[in-house]
C-alpha cells in the first residue's frame, strides 16, 4: 500500500529484532546500530518503535520514552484488534510483511504513516473518483480527544491533530453523554416447565453444525447427555446433575450449546454457561454467533457477564480525566476514554481493550479505572444510566444464555443475587477447576491488606489519593441525614472503623510499633511465622499452622476479636434501618434513592459477613480447631521483601458450600471438561473410582440425588501423532542442565514451543541463559514474569509466529489454546507436584495420602498436555524432564499415547523427526522477529 508522503515523519524508527537494533532514518538505508548508540539517540530524540516497554528492557533502559506506535494504533482503532508486533501492525495496515531488523526498521515508519493517512479528512483528494483512504470509522470523539492529549504531551499529539487536518463541523459530543443510556423494563416472565426432546436437540445440532457438516456421533451423544440437566427437577435442592467428560475435539461447546439454548427458548429461561479461564468465555461468546447470527440479536439474547472489577468506571474515568491521574496515567486515561465509545461491553480485562494497551501504562492506572473496591454509589452516580456494569446487569435478566466465570456464578449464589431469571441452569465448562474456583470463592483472609481495604471502605481514604475512594459518609450521609439515629449510627461506625490499620500499616508493625488492635495482632501472626520459619525459607512467602499459639498471640486474637465485633454492631442495625427505610419508603424515596439503599445494603452485607467470619477466625485461635476448616498464619513475601500477613482459612472439602449455595438451589447443572475424571493408578481400586473422584472434586457427592454420568473419548489419533519422551538424564536442580535442555529442544522444533515450569525462579534463570543463543538461531523467545507483557498478549504474539516460543508456568498451562502449527512442543520443567502448604498437607490426610498428590499431579499433566493438540491435524511432542517420573503418573495421558523415556541426545532426534523444520519444511518459511499474523481472537 502507498503511504502518502505528507504522513511520513521525520522521526526515527528503532527496530528491537533478532539480529539486533536497527535505525530506519528519513533519508539513507536503514542501518544496524550498537546498544549504546541507541540509548543515545532515544535519549534525545523522539523515536518511532512497537512496545516501548519491552525495548526498554532489552536495553537495560528503564526510563526509555519514545513514539509507541501500539498508543498510535489504539489511538486510530480503539477496539480493534492487532498482534502488538512490527508484523502484526504491518498487517493491520496492509503492508508487506517485514523480513529482517532492516525491513521492521524501514515498516516502523510505513505504518505510522499508514495510520495516519487513515485520519485525512473524508473529503480529501480524490482518485479517479474514489477517496485515497476509506472512511475513518473511529472519527467521532477523536479531535477532542487529540486535543486533551496534546494537553497532557502526548508524543503523538501534534502529527495526529494534523493527519485530521482541523476540528470537526460540530461540537463533538463527549463519552459521558454519548454513550447510550439503558431503560427500566417490565417484571419478567415466569419460566414455563418443559422437557426437552431428544430429536429436537439433535435437530438443533444439526442447525448449529451447519450444512455440510461431518455427523460426530460423539458429540450428538454428548448433546443427549447433557439435555437431562434441563428436564424438570423432581425432589427440591436435588438438581438434575450431569458429569460429562469429553476429549478433545469432540465439539462439547456445541454439544451443550444445543439443549441450552433449546431449552431457554422454550422455557423462557436463563441459562448460565460458565467457564474458569477469560479465553473460553471469549470463545463461547464467538460461539454463539451460529446460534444468533444477526448481531442485534445476539446482543440480546447472549449475554458475557464478569465481577464488576473487570468493567470501566465511568465515573472513576471522569475524575481521572479531570486531573486526578497526572503524567503518562492522564495519557492512558484519555486512550481509555477514547475507546469507551467503541467498547462492546466495556469489559478492561479480556474484553476489547488491548492487553497490551495496559501493558505500557502499567496496571496501577487499570485499577484506578475500574471499581475495585466496592466504592460504587449506585443511583448517585450521575452515570448511572450510561454505566456499562449495570448495563450487563440487566442485559443478563433477560438473556437467553449468560457467559460467565466460575468465580461470578459462586459469589452471586453465595450472596442470593440471582440476577433476572436466576441460576436455575448451570454449565460450568472447564469442570476439573470446580474445586480450585469454590476454594478461592469461599476462602476466609483476615490480613492486613484485607482490614485497611475495610477501612477505606467505611471511613473513606485519609489523603488525597488518585481515583474516587468514598467512604460510608460520603456514599450514605444524605440517605440517613433525615433521621437522627442513623446518622448517630453512622458516626458510631465510622468512629469504631479506626480499630483496623491505617495508612503505614506495614513499617509500623515490622519496626515493632503496631497502632490498635487489628495491627498487634499482625505483628504476633508475624513474630510467630518467623520464629517457626525454616532459615531455607527466608527469601520466599513464610507460613506455619495454628498449633500450640504463644500466649502473646491469643490475647492478640482476644483483644482483635472484641474490636471486630464491636465495628459489626453499628453496621448491622444501620443495615436494619436502612431495610425499614426500604419496606416502608417516605416520600422523598424516589427511585434512584431506593437503587442507592438497595447498593448500599448488598455493600454492608458482603462486608458484614467478612466481619463475621473475622470474628468466628479469631474465636478458634488457642482452641481446637475447627473439623471444616483448615487455618494457619502467613507472611508474604517476595524476593525477601515482605508486603502482607495475616491469618487464612480455607474450607478442608470447599465443595460443601459449593454444593449448597450454588448447586443446590439450581434446578440442572452440567458439569464438563476434557479431563474432569480423576485417573487412579491403584489396580486395586474399584471400577467408578475415577467417577467417585469427580464427584468428590465437583460437589457432586454433597447432593441428594447421585450425577448421571457420561463419559466419550477424543476422537483424535494421539498414538500416531504424538509423543511423549521422559527425558532421564536431566539432573533436578542444575539450572545449566535444564537450561541447556530447553535450548536443545526448542531448537530441534524450529520454535512453536510451549514451555512450563513450576518455579517462577527457574524460568528467569532458563530465560536468561537461552534467549541470546535463540535469538541467534532466529528463533524468537517470549516468558511470563520476564517480559513487561500480559500473559494474553504473550500468548497472542507466540501463537502469531511458528517460530516463537513461550516460557510461562500455571497459567499458560491451563489456558492457551493455541491450534496449529504455532505450538508442536510443549516441555514440563518435571514433575509439577503440589507445594508442601499447609492446606495441601491438611488436605493430602483428609483425602487420602499419596493418592491425592498423584490425583492433583495427574490432573496437571493431563491440562499440560492437552494444550498440544487442538485439532485433527495437529502433531506434537510432550517432553517431561526428569529421570524419576512415576509410572503411575503416566496414566493421565490419553490411551494409546506411548511414553518413552529417553536421554536428552534421543528426545532432540525425535522431536527434530516428528515436529521439526524438516517435518514440513517449515524452513521454507519467511522468518523475522515477529512473524506471522494471527486472526483476531474470538470474542467481543
Amino acid at each position: 500500500m502507498a503511504v502518502p508522503v505528507p504522513f511520513l515523519l521525520p522521526h526515527p524508527a528503532l527496530a528491537a529484532s533478532l539480529d539486533g537494533l536497527w535505525l530506519a532514518e528519513a533519508q539513507g538505508e536503514p542501518r544496524r546500530i550498537e546498544r549504546a548508540e541507541a540509548i543515545r539517540l532515544l535519549a534525545s530524540t523522539p523515536t518511532i518503535m512497537v512496545n516501548v516497554p519491552l525495548v526498554a528492557a532489552k536495553l537495560g533502559y528503564p526510563e526509555l520514552g519514545g513514539l509507541d506506535l501500539l498508543e498510535l494504533f489504539a489511538f486510530v482503532h480503539p477496539a480493534r484488534f492487532a498482534v502488538p508486533t512490527v508484523a502484526g501492525l504491518a498487517a493491520v495496515c496492509d503492508l508487506d510483511l517485514p523480513i529482517g531488523g532492516a525491513a521492521e526498521a524501514d515498516a516502523l515508519r510505513q505504518i505510522a504513516g499508514t495510520l495516519l493517512a487513515r485520519m485525512a479528512p473524508d473529503d480529501g483528494e480524490k482518485d479517479g473518483g474514489t477517496a485515497r483512504t476509506a472512511p475513518w470509522a473511529e472519527r467521532a470523539g477523536a479531535w477532542s480527544i487529540a486535543q486533551a492529549l496534546s494537553r497532557a504531551r502526548w508524543p503523538w499529539a501534534a502529527p495526529v491533530l494534523a493527519a485530521m487536518g482541523g476540528p470537526p463541523a460540530g461540537t463533538e459530543r463527549s463519552i459521558f453523554t454519548s454513550l447510550p443510556k439503558w431503560e427500566d423494563a417490565p417484571p419478567l416472565a415466569k419460566t414455563k416447565t418443559v422437557r426437552l426432546e431428544q430429536d429436537a436437540v439433535e435437530e438443533r445440532l444439526t442447525g448449529l453444525l451447519g450444512a455440510g457438516a461431518e455427523t460426530r456421533e460423539g458429540q450428538r451423544a454428548y448433546a443427549r447427555a447433557v439435555t437431562h440437566a434441563f428436564d424438570p427437577r423432581s425432589v427440591e435442592n436435588a438438581p438434575n446433575v450431569v458429569l460429562a467428560e469429553a476429549g478433545t475435539g469432540i465439539g462439547k461447546t456445541l454439544g451443550y450449546l444445543a439443549p441450552a439454548s433449546a431449552w431457554a427458548a422454550e422455557a423462557g429461561g436463563t441459562v448460565w454457561l460458565s467457564t474458569y479461564t477469560k479465553a473460553l468465555q471469549r470463545q463461547l461468546d464467538a460461539e454463539t454467533a451460529r446460534l444468533y447470527p444477526d448481531p442485534e440479536e445476539r446482543k440480546r439474547r447472549a449475554v458475557v457477564r464478569k465481577g464488576r472489577e473487570n468493567y470501566l468506571c465511568l465515573l472513576n474515568l471522569e475524575d481521572a480525566v479531570q486531573g486526578s491521574f497526572g503524567g503518562r496515567a492522564a495519557i492512558y486515561a484519555r486512550l481509555v476514554e477514547r475507546w469507551a465509545r467503541y467498547s462492546a461491553g466495556g469489559d478492561m480485562i479480556g474484553g476489547d481493550l488491548p492487553g497490551w494497551l495496559t501493558g505500557l501504562f502499567g496496571r496501577t492506572a487499570q485499577a484506578a479505572l475500574t471499581d475495585r473496591r466496592g466504592e460504587c454509589v449506585y443511583a448517585a452516580c450521575p452515570h448511572y444510566r450510561r454505566c456499562f456494569i449495570e448495563r450487563a446487569a440487566r442485559a443478563s435478566q433477560e438473556a437467553d444464555l449468560v457467559i460467565a466465570n466460575h468465580a461470578l456464578v459462586m459469589v452471586n449464589a453465595a450472596r442470593g443475587k440471582a440476577e433476572g431469571r436466576g441460576l436455575t441452569r448451570l454449565v460450568f465448562d472447564e469442570g476439573h477447576h470446580l474445586f480450585d474456583a469454590a476454594d478461592t470463592t469461599f476462602s476466609l483472609d483476615l490480613t492486613g491488606a484485607e482490614a485497611i481495604e475495610m477501612r477505606r471502605w467505611i471511613i473513606g481514604p485519609e489523603k488525597k489519593t488518585k481515583g474516587r475512594r468514598r467512604g460510608l459518609t460520603a456514599r450514605l450521609g444524605d440517605l440517613v441525614a433525615f433521621e437522627e439515629e442513623g446518622a448517630l449510627l453512622l458516626d458510631e461506625a465510622v468512629e469504631r472503623a479506626r480499630a483496623l490499620p491505617s495508612d503505614g500499616w506495614l513499617k509500623r508493625v515490622v519496626d515493632g510499633a503496631p497502632h490498635g488492635p487489628i495491627e498487634a495482632l499482625l505483628a504476633e501472626v508475624r513474630a510467630t511465622v518467623l520464629a517457626r520459619a525454616k532459615p531455607n525459607e527466608a527469601g520466599y512467602g513464610l507460613e506455619t499452622e495454628i498449633a500450640e499459639p504463644p500466649a502473646a498471640l491469643v490475647e492478640a486474637a482476644a483483644r482483635a476479636q472484641s474490636a471486630i465485633e464491636d465495628m459489626a454492631v453499628p453496621l448491622r442495625r444501620l443495615a436494619a434501618r436502612l431495610t425499614k427505610l426500604m419496606e416502608a419508603p417516605p416520600d422523598w424515596l424516589d427511585a434512584p434513592a431506593r437503587a442507592r439503599v438497595e447498593g448500599a445494603l448488598g455493600g454492608m452485607d458482603w462486608r458484614m459477613s467478612m466481619l463475621t467470619g473475622w470474628g468466628h477466625l479469631l474465636a478458634r485461635v488457642g482452641g481446637p480447631p475447627h473439623p471444616d476448616f483448615v487455618d494457619w498464619l502467613m507472611l508474604s513475601r517476595v524476593e525477601g521483601r515482605e508486603y502482607d500477613m495475616g491469618i487464612l482459612r480455607h474450607w478442608l472439602d470447599p465443595t460443601k458450600p459449593l454444593a449448597e449455595a450454588v448447586l443446590s438451589p439450581a434446578h440442572g447443572v452440567v458439569v464438563t471438561s476434557a479431563t474432569l475424571r480423576g485417573r487412579i493408578a491403584d489396580e486395586a481400586a474399584e471400577p467408578d473410582a475415577d467417577w467417585r473422584v469427580s464427584e468428590m472434586r465437583t460437589g457432586a457427592n454433597h447432593l441428594p440425588l447421585p450425577a448421571r454420568r457420561f463419559q466419550v473419548d477424543s476422537p483424535f489419533d494421539y498414538a500416531a501423532n504424538t509423543k511423549i519422551l521422559v527425558v532421564t538424564d536431566v539432573k533436578r536442580g542444575d539450572a545449566a542442565q535444564l537450561a541447556g535442555a530447553y535450548r536443545s529442544l526448542i531448537e530441534a522444533a524450529g520454535g512453536g514451543t510451549l514451555g512450563l515450569f513450576t518455579a517462577i525462579a527457574r524460568l528467569k534463570a532458563v530465560f536468561a541463559r537461552i534467549h541470546g543463543p535463540l535469538a541467534e538461531a532466529r528463533l524468537p523467545l517470549y516468558a511470563q514474569h520476564v517480559d513487561p507483557i500480559d500473559a494474553g498478549t504473550l500468548v497472542d504474539m507466540f501463537r502469531a509466529d511458528p517460530r516463537a516460543s513461550l516460557l510461562g508456568t500455571d497459567a499458560l498451562r491451563d489456558g492457551v489454546d493455541v491450534p496449529g502449527d504455532s505450538l508442536r512442543l510443549v516441555v514440563m520443567e518435571g514433575v509439577p507436584w503440589a507445594r508442601p502448604t499447609v492446606l495441601h498437607a491438611a488436605r493430602r490426610a483428609a483425602f487420602g495420602g499419596k493418592a491425592y498428590d498423584d490425583l492433583i499431579t495427574g490432573g496437571k499433566l493431563a491440562q499440560a498436555f492437552g494444550r498440544l493438540v487442538r485439532r485433527a491435524s495437529d502433531r506434537g511432542v510432550f517432553v517431561l524432564l526428569g529421570a524419576a517420573v512415576p509410572t503411575r503418573l503416566t496414566q493421565a495421558f490419553p490411551a494409546g499415547a506411548e511414553v518413552e523415556r529417553v536421554d536428552l541426545a534421543t528426545a532432540r532426534e525425535i522431536v527434530a523427526a516428528q515436529v521439526g523444520p524438516d517435518a514440513h519444511d517449515r524452513d521454507k518459511q519467511p522468518v523475522s522477529g515477529s512473524t506471522g499474523v494471527a486472526p483476531p481472537p474470538p470474542g467481543p
